[in-house]
């Protein structure tokens, strides 16, 4: 339990409503079911009030755990008892949209869906996309420096994000905010929380980059003989479509007929006979000249044997059932209960050999697990489920040095865009040198002496 005068002090912060504590903080579970063990919530509704919430919190060493949209994968908002969670779910304002410039300025608590929409009201685009859009928020996807399905053509969100407001964890508010694509005064301070998962400073605004709004959008299920076709197909599109390609996605047939006939209920397009599947979409200006580029492009490709079946969506309700068994990996959770959920990166030219490699590891020391892969592919984003069969530690631990240990050799990444949180900490020294992680440590203790900020994340 947290100390009662602190209570108070909080209290006079953020006001009663601002102040959750017991049960109404217990019944707080994230999307994967997690309770928050923690006894006490702040809720404050401005920078200043976050800011004071900090002041307080350092002057008595109390830890401090942010919570966004509670949508992460990592156990990166886990807490305990005598930890205090700080939600940003109150500062949720979209403040001005610059449509000359081309910008939006939010609070870090705004949905992410909703940032869309009103890019959208103004013929623009927050380039950023991906299955949590409506749980999300700009403030986690921030710290995590989320990815999705459009990094291809706009980068992971470190390239989305032009400047933002922070609050240290002695309660000093940096603001960094900046509108403008070319600002080379000094350093880019911004840059040192994206993607440091709450542990140097609480993200409470942000300048974001909005695009123009595409005016056509192609979008095909593809089928392929192998992993080979599959990159040979990304080069030849990527070519031909002049810089239009905005996704390129992978599913194996495992994850492909797990999603589809198998126990999922989204209808198999194309024959669930092919060697990989590819999600391929396009995004352009001109809707009758694009959709003859990308069939001419498809059609080039099957003429060259690359592709050898291919759906090309004619309608949204099309184009949404072609992404719904990539979208919905969760059916494979649901059906075998304890599973391993991997999100790592690698080199293009590496991935069908660490997925065989994963697989005869699997197929060796756990021969009840299954591997099921897909991913962004383009990126170099891999996503990988391992339903050991069993929901014993010891089995899903071996699962994880399996799936890491692989990366090693290969200068892999453990993580492409989910973060490092508690589930992966152990594993950091396979992508990150000692020097790397020592320097990171530095940088800890400079900005939180103290360590009260989300304390044994990212590293112990």
């Amino acid at each position: 339990m947290l100390d009662s005068g602190l209570l108070a002090d909080l209290r006079a912060v953020v006001g009663d409503s601002g102040l959750l504590t017991g049960a109404a903080v217990q019944e707080r579970a994230d999307v994967n079911g997690h309770v928050p063990r923690a006894s006490a919530l702040v809720r404050p509704a401005s920078t200043e009030q976050v800011s004071g919430v900090l002041r307080l919190c350092h002057a008595r060493h109390q830890s401090v755990v942010t919570h966004g949209g509670r949508s992460g994968l990592v156990e990166g908002t886990a807490t305990t008892e005598h930890e205090l969670i700080l939600s940003t779910e109150r500062m949720n304002a979209i403040e001005r949209v610059d449509v000359a410039g081309r910008t939006m300025r939010v609070q870090s608590g705004a949905i992410l869906q909703r940032v869309q929409e009103e890019a959208e009201r103004h013929d623009l685009m927050f380039a950023l996309d991906l299955g949590g859009r409506g749980t999300c928020t700009i403030g986690g996807n921030i710290s995590t420096n989320a990815g999705g399905v459009r990094v291809l053509r706009y980068g992971m969100m470190r390239a989305l994000v032009l400047g933002i407001e922070a609050v240290l964890a002695d309660g000093t508010v940096l603001k960094s905010l900046n509108r403008m694509l070319k600002n080379n005064a000094g350093y880019d301070l911004k840059q040192l929380f994206i993607g440091s998962e709450g542990t140097l400073g609480v993200v409470t605004r942000a300048d974001l980059r909005l695009f123009a709004r595409p005016r056509s959008t192609n979008t095909a299920l593809v089928a392929c003989r192998d992993f080979d076709g599959l990159v040979r197909l990304l080069g030849l599109l990527d070519s031909s479509l002049g810089g239009q390609l905005s996704a390129f996605e992978a599913m194996w047939p495992d994850f492909y007929t797990a999603t589809t006939s198998a126990f999922g209920h989204h209808k198999a397009l194309l024959p669930e006979s092919y060697g990989i599947y590819g999600l391929v979409e396009a995004s352009g200006a001109d809707l009758e000249s694009d959709a003859l580029r990308f069939e001419e492009a498809l059609g080039e490709a099957m003429q060259q044997g690359v592709v050898l079946d291919a759906v090309i969506a004619k309608s949204e309700a099309e184009r949404s059932a072609i992404w719904a068994p990539r979208d919905d990996p969760w059916l494979i959770t649901q059906h075998y209960g304890a599973t391993l959920n991997f999100d790592v990166s690698m080199a293009i030219e590496d991935m069908a050999g660490y997925l065989a490699n994963l697989r005869q590891a699997v197929a060796q020391r756990i021969p009840a697990g299954r591997v099921f892969a897909f991913g962004h592919i383009a990126d170099g984003n891999l996503h990988v489920i391992v339903a050991p069969g069993t929901a014993d530690a010891a089995v899903m631990r071996l699962g994880e040095e399996l799936a890491y240990e692989l990366l090693r050799p290969i200068d892999g990444s453990i993580s492409a865009e989910h973060g490092i949180g508690l589930e992966r900490r152990h594993f950091l020294n396979i992508s990150r040198t000692a020097q790397e992680i020592q320097a990171m440590r530095a940088l800890k203790r400079a900005l939180d002496p103290h360590g009260i900020l989300n304390p044994g994340k990212v590293f112990e």
